[in-house]
């Protein structure tokens, strides 16, 4: 009996190597795939156009050579660009740190009153797009603006400062980045050991002596890596100098690379590919020493940060935190509400009166100018389909990095990081000479479409969803998705019913940031935009330099209520998802 059931045995034997065979080798085949997949969408998206823009700026009709560099570097022009660009970006990043540090320090060490919600008003100044910030810091100090009005008080004859100039750049520019440098300081100020400066006062050395000795140095790799992310903004920022250099004849590389673009000269593209080669340098070569900076603070990680104040304010304590709501509300609120006083005007330059105002600039942006509403619908369109796109790959790749990390993964992070590190003015026209033909000879007819902006922007905002997804996939233990293995729940049901429900809060903060990025975004968008594409950011920069400021302040007033909206449903969503974990 044993003798005739050998043969079955052996053939139910054989059938399930031969089946574990197969599954094996279509796994195997399967990884292969996925693996050769992931290489040429790297290639691809994110290789191809540097590549290319590379190429570009050392291609001459007689082959190669370093000839457009070196004309361009002849000129007045390009060096007086290169002069405003230094005095701008350097001026605004001094600025930057300074108002970082203060705010890092009262934030860090004293007892202000209500830190939670001054911590969210601090960032306020860098959430808001570029553009809407200029755009109501210049109806501020317009002549018809409410300072003018308030000067008016005590003298006629007085005008308020001039923002069209390299003062204004500066100033807008240093408020717009602060946030970067107060967020990289804060937490490491917390981290600095309170028995050192106890040690220095002990040794006689007063308040100021340990903030120089002890604290300060401590403290220098959060201030030097929030200083050149706020130097690498700067670099990166076109609204701001586009807002209110190009009026003031004031350019800087990311307006004269723009410049040369539309101009359409016969030698535009090699021009603007050079001048885009050197910005790039400059960013790159930043994000290496910023790069640097952080890895110096990920040494002290493992330090526990001390959220209590060192330092009390006593009786001066509630006038303190009166006069820091009050700066914060100077230079964010006010200036908000005086864009949105001059989108009620009947006419750009009237004085504020009741019988001046109306909402007809509403009406007509809203229902009566289908360009207008079709730049609504094409910003949400791209943020949306940004957001999914971002949502899935970016989670997948954090996923794979954080669970399975190689040398793939770190390096598919590096090059995807690219695009974000590169200036989006350098990006734009990077994404123009792959898209114009990606093979010679075939023009897929992407360029021209709508379908090169959504490229861009996945390109450019997928390390941003990376980011934030590799975060919290860092803060659930392994041992979460062990215990679903073990009750028998397959891949799909530990993602649906473990790790999401998890991860949901760490990833909607990154999906949130990416849409908002993209639905506000100008940089990219004004290179690559064409008649049917344009987006909000768009729109309100053409009505700007055609003079409509009623337009585009009424345009950028909606955008701060959506802005407003969203945070707040963020909030919520994140406020129900909390309370669901703590009921787990």
């Amino acid at each position: 009996m044993t003798n005739s059931n050998l043969p079955n045995n052996q053939t139910k034997g054989s059938r399930r190597e031969i089946r574990f065979d197969l599954l094996f080798s279509s796994f195997f085949v399967g990884k292969k795939l996925w693996s050769l997949i992931g290489v040429l969408f790297l290639i691809i998206f994110f290789l191809v156009p540097i590549v290319k823009l590379l190429y570009l700026s050392i291609q001459v009709k007689t082959g190669f050579s370093l000839g457009n560099y070196m004309e361009i570097l002849q000129q007045a022009r390009t060096w007086k660009s290169l002069k405003d660009t230094f005095i701008i970006v350097l001026g605004s990043t001094l600025l930057s740190v300074f108002l970082g540090v203060v705010a890092a320090w009262l934030m860090a060490y004293t007892d202000l009153l209500h830190k939670k919600v001054l911590h969210l008003a601090m960032l306020i100044p860098f959430i808001l797009p570029s553009y809407v910030l200029t755009l109501s810091w210049s109806s501020f100090m317009g002549t018809q603006g409410l300072m003018a009005y308030a000067l008016h008080l005590f003298d006629p004859a007085a005008k308020p400062w001039s923002m069209y100039s390299y003062g204004g750049i500066i100033f807008v520019m240093g408020l717009h980045h602060f946030p970067l440098v107060y967020m990289l300081t804060v937490d490491v100020l917390k981290k600095i050991p309170r028995d050192l400066e106890w040690a220095s006062k002990a040794s006689g050395a007063g308040r100021i002596k340990t903030f120089a000795l002890i604290t300060l140095p401590m403290a220098l790799p959060g201030l030097a890596s929030g200083g050149l992310l706020a130097f690498l903004a700067g670099l990166d920022n076109f609204g701001i100098p586009a807002f209110l250099g190009i009026p003031a004849n004031i350019s800087v590389l990311s307006t004269l690379i723009y410049e040369e673009i539309i101009g359409f000269g016969p030698t535009a593209f090699a021009r603007g590919a050079s001048l885009s080669v050197i910005l790039g340098v400059f960013a790159v070569m930043g994000t290496l020493l910023q790069w640097l900076s952080i890895r110096k603070i990920k040494v002290t990680d493992t330090v526990q940060v001390d959220e209590h104040p060192r330092y009390y304010l006593g009786p001066f304590r509630k006038w303190v935190s009166i006069l820091l709501w009050s700066l914060l509300t100077l230079v964010t609120v006010v200036p908000l509400l005086s864009m949105v006083v001059t989108s009620l005007k009947k006419a750009y330059g009237l004085p504020f009166e009741l019988s001046n105002l109306t909402f007809s600039h509403y009406r007509y942006i809203l229902l009566e100018n289908p360009k207008v509403w079709k730049s609504i619908q094409n910003s949400f369109t791209l943020s949306v389909t940004t957001l999914v796109v971002c949502l899935v790959i970016g989670t997948l790749l954090a996923y794979l990095r954080v669970r399975r990390p190689s040398w793939f993964t770190k390096t598919a992070e590096i090059i995807i990081g690219i695009p974000f590190a590169l200036p989006g003015i350098v990006f734009g026209l990077s994404m123009i000479f792959t898209w114009m033909e990606p093979i010679p000879g075939w023009n897929p007819g992407i360029y021209g479409s709508i379908r090169i902006l959504f490229i861009a922007y996945v390109c450019r905002f997928l390390i941003l969803q990376v980011r934030a997804s590799i975060t919290a996939f860092m803060q659930i233990d392994v041992s979460m998705e062990e215990a679903a293995h073990i009750f028998g729940a397959n891949g799909w049901r530990k993602w649906v019913f473990v790790l999401l429900p998890l991860l949901l809060p760490g990833l909607l903060s990154g999906a949130f940031l990416v849409f908002l990025t993209a639905l506000t975004e100008l940089t990219v968008s004004a290179l690559l935009w064409s008649s049917g594409s344009q987006t909000i950011g768009v729109t309100i920069f053409n009505f700007e330099q055609a003079g409509d400021s009623v337009y585009s302040t009424a345009l950028s007033s909606l955008i701060v209520v959506l802005i407003a909206a969203g945070m707040g449903v963020l909030h919520v969503v994140q406020k129900v998802q909390m309370k669901k974990g703590v009921q787990l």
